[in-house]
């Protein structure tokens, strides 16, 4: 054998030898090993959970930070979705458009793409030279990417700014909200500000019924939506209008209104106050324009608040229909002397005092209820409290902190109290329809629905005397100028002394007329008033010639448009007038 050969042979056996003799591992130490690999797995398998959530939750909380954080302004611009989104039609009772939404175009500009400011302007001030040339500068020369130059233009004006192919300038789609009849129901309509969000009336209703809140988040599309369908019904609504414009012209006053109400359901027919605005560019109206005379402005009714403390003594069982009154001598109270404007000088039966408006008379009644008595009932009449209805500018009246025996006879013949005419109007419905009190609503409500809202705030038969002592007041006493012939109407003049310099001023009055129709089975309440009428000797003008007129051409133009049919003769027995 070689000796390379023999030398391996020799190592080999050597080292077989060696490893025979070497004690081998236990069976313990390795069963250790074993399970100090395994967790030192498991530690680090859960380090790396734990690195992966504590990554997630750094991810997961600043999203958080970002969702409540307030939006950066870096445009003006709302998304197109918002820009787009739809409001729904408003329609009258009879289905006639009053609001509704026109697709228009916005200008707008990209600074960072315009070279010349100064060209800009001058260009687009060819088609729109009402523009802020300093304004538009300031906004052009700025570092922003977007600015707003002009909303909503006429197809016109952007066809014409299209022609002068001006660089970093372009247009957005838009939603316009458009009011087919301007002024004639602005009141109740009212309008939207210039990113179609409700500002006033009906308007803003919508909005806060969940509108508002699904378009700030973003849930609004432009899809058309259901419309909204008011109670008025918009030819009535002309008439009242016209009516109010023209006697505010005729009297020279500051301000006139009126309602037409349904007294069996509390629906509003019509609803005017004026001056008034159109809800199409509401800023030319101005602060007097806006302003809701009447639901958001409170009066002393004067003498119209003789018809409630009638019904409150003759509700109260103190005083009934055959009862008189000593109105020989005027009431001396805490300095002051009530009398009567037109005073008798003798006993006054019920119907007479109410007939002659006499406050003296009236003054007793309220002194035979008492002065817990009184506040207790034109509460219940909901005279004293904020009236509950859709439309959203509705006033609180004022009262005295505390009642007191004078408060308590100036306030049974209208002074004292200032009141809404919509909730003057609302108790007196109550008073005719049987005595119950229905909250006044701008949306459709049928019978069945109005009584199951009413209120019995007087008995059937307070309610029964109250219609005829309007009737007999309607055709003999004050209201004899609203009379239309077949329509039987009757009702209450109020003349009010106007509050000048703190002191109640003889030459200056706030008239008003409440009124009813057909008296018989009344089916309307008509309240109209008149702000500071003048004549043409340039002295004051009372209810009897400027409110109860308004009120005849507002019935004698508008009953057949309601469905009330005439009669004539007695009892209705005669189908025509012979002339």
């Amino acid at each position: 054998m070689a000796f390379l050969s023999r030398v391996m042979v020799l190592k080999s056996r050597a080292h077989f030898s060696a490893g025979s003799k070497r004690p081998g591992p236990s069976s313990g130490t390795f069963e250790g090993s074993r399970k100090r690999k395994a967790s030192q797995a498991r530690n680090r398998v859960a380090i790396i959970i734990a690195c992966f959530i504590g990554f997630y939750c750094v991810i997961g909380g600043r999203l958080v930070v970002y969702a409540m954080r307030e939006p950066e302004a870096t445009s003006s611009i709302m998304p197109a979705d918002r820009l787009l989104a739809s409001r729904p039609d408003i329609l009258d009772r009879n289905g006639e458009v009053l609001a509704t939404d026109i697709r228009t175009v916005s200008l707008f500009a990209e600074p960072h793409k315009i070279v010349d400011a100064d060209e800009v302007i001058e260009k687009l001030r060819t088609v729109l030279p009402d523009l802020d040339a300093k304004q538009i500068y300031h906004k052009l020369s700025s570092n922003s990417r977007f600015q707003w130059l002009r909303r909503q233009l006429t197809p016109k004006q952007q066809s014409e700014i299209l022609a002068l192919g001006i660089p970093g300038i372009g247009f957005r789609p838009e939603k316009r909200r458009f009011y087919p009849g301007g002024a004639t129901a602005a009141h109740i309509v009212g309008y939207v500000n210039i990113d179609n969000r409700g500002v006033a009336g009906m308007e803003r209703y919508i909005d806060s019924q969940g509108l508002a809140d699904l378009a700030a988040v973003g849930m609004t599309s432009d899809q058309p939506l259901e419309p909204v369908r008011l109670s008025i019904d918009v030819r009535v609504q002309a008439i009242l209008r016209e009516v109010l414009m023209s006697a505010i012209q005729k009297f020279r006053a500051k301000g006139a209104g009126g309602v037409v109400l349904d007294a069996n359901t509390g629906e509003v027919l019509a609803m005017a106050s004026a001056p008034d605005f159109d809800p199409n560019d509401p800023a030319a109206g101005g602060e007097e324009g806006w302003l809701n005379r009447m639901s958001n402005g409170t009066f002393e009714m004067g003498s119209t608040f003789k018809s409630f403390t009638l019904a409150m003594a003759l509700d109260s069982g103190k005083v009934n229909m055959n009862d008189s009154f000593d109105a020989r001598y005027p009431i001396r109270i805490g300095g002051f002397t009530i009398k009567d404007f037109h005073g008798k000088g003798r006993f006054l039966t019920v119907p007479e005092v109410f007939q002659y408006s006499s406050n003296i008379g009236t003054a007793k009644m309220a002194d035979v209820v008492g002065i817990d008595g009184h506040k207790e009932f034109l509460t219940k009449l909901g005279l004293l409290s904020r009236m509950k209805t859709e439309l959203p500018e509705v006033a609180t009246p004022s009262q005295p902190r505390t009642w007191k025996k004078i408060n308590s006879i100036t306030i049974s013949f209208g002074h004292g109290v200032s009141t809404t005419p919509l909730q003057t109007a609302v108790a007196g419905a109550a008073l005719v329809n049987g005595g119950r009190l229905i909250e006044p609503t701008f949306l459709p409500r049928s019978q069945v629905d109005a009584e199951a809202v009413s209120t019995p705030v007087i008995k059937k038969t307070t309610s029964d005397n109250m219609r005829w002592l309007f009737e007999w007041n309607g055709t003999q006493g004050s209201g004899k100028s609203a009379l239309v012939e077949g329509f039987d109407v009757g009702g209450k003049t109020g003349t009010a002394d106007k509050v000048i310099n703190g002191r109640y001023n003889h030459d200056h009055n706030f008239n008003a007329f409440l009124a009813a129709f057909p008296i018989y089975k009344p089916k309307y309440v008509v309240l109209t008033f008149i702000d500071d009428p003048r004549s043409e000797t340039d002295r004051a003008v009372l209810a009897g010639n400027s409110a109860a007129p308004m009120v005849k051409e507002i019935i004698s133009r508008s009953a057949a448009i309601l469905g009330v049919k005439p009669r004539f003769g007695e009892n209705g027995s005669a189908m025509l007038v012979s002339y």
